[in-house]
């Protein structure tokens, strides 16, 4: 009986002894992600919300379409004065042509005349006024051209807000910016969008980053890239682990003054830290986790 109670002594102490031997975690925290707003960037009725919260969405993917009905006939209502500005362009262009050919046939006459007028063939006022029309016919050249470059310049302009009714347009479709999950969204089918107004709010949970706070006193044993042990719980007395990459030390403290006089109350300090871990899905925002550095 001696026997049997000294054992179950020893097998006391030996498990005392594992307990306290076990590493207790060095810090504690919660998981985060970073959260994106997507936001209207356009004003007009929401025709259709594709998306739902918990949905997985790609880089691109269209999150909802806003009525285009104004903007399209703005659209239409442009390349209409664009077409117009091309009728006028090719018009000019027919008359510098027909002056171009006045032009040609005068020339012939005025070396002629010109010609006849050296040898005293022809008098000083017929020179004068084949002269005269040559003239004429360079000046109305000038002046066409020069209605010619105001047309293509108000094409110009027609041109430029055609490429903003189109980016316009563009942003009637409303895309997700990033690869992630939808956490919330905040608009439904047949709402108002303004420019501005939150869609949705969504997150990349591939990778969330467990946000936790060290002492003064732990700090140099805390270095950018190093690779640490991060325990989640798996049920009420068990941890799971996982591996985890420190991407961020905070260069101030958070709970004390800056101005700290003596080495005991700088321990004292506590600093924020965040800890990248991948995820497979057991991973939460606010989910509570522990590291050992």
């Amino acid at each position: 009986m001696i026997k049997k109670v000294q054992i179950i002594a020893l097998a006391l102490l030996a498990t005392a002894a594992c307990k306290d031997g076990e590493k207790k975690s060095d810090a504690f925290g919660n998981f985060e992600a970073t959260e994106t707003i997507v936001s209207s960037e356009s004003s007009g009725k929401l025709l259709e919300m594709k998306v739902k919260e918990g949905m997985e969405l790609a880089q691109g993917q269209t999150i909802a379409l806003i009525d285009t009905t104004e903007l399209f006939l703005k659209k239409k209502q442009t390349e209409a004065q664009l077409a117009s500005t091309e009728t006028k362009r090719q018009n000019v262009s027919s008359q510098i042509g027909v002056l171009k050919e006045q032009k040609k046939n005068i020339q012939i006459n005025l070396d002629r005349v010109t010609k006849m007028f050296a040898e005293k063939s022809a008098t000083q006022q017929q020179f004068d006024d084949i002269s005269g029309q040559a003239n004429v016919v360079d000046r109305q050249i000038t002046n066409t051209n020069t209605q010619f470059q105001l047309i293509a310049s108000e094409a110009e302009v027609v041109k430029r807000q055609l490429d903003l009714l189109n980016e316009q347009l563009s942003k009637c479709r409303i895309t997700s910016p990033i690869k992630g999950t939808v956490l919330e969204t905040y608009m439904e089918t047949g709402e108002l969008a303004t420019p501005g107004k939150a869609i949705l709010k969504m997150a990349d949970m591939s990778n969330l980053e467990l946000k936790v706070y060290v002492s003064g006193a732990q700090l140099p044993n805390v270095k950018l890239g190093n690779e640490v042990k991060v325990l989640i719980d798996a049920g009420v007395k068990e941890m799971q682990t996982r591996q985890g990459k420190v991407t961020w030390i905070s260069a101030e403290s958070e709970f004390t003054p800056k101005i700290i006089q003596t080495k005991e109350e700088r321990v004292k300090l506590m600093y924020a830290v965040k800890i990248l871990v991948p995820n497979d899905g057991t991973l939460k925002i606010g989910m509570p986790g522990e590291v050992v550095f």
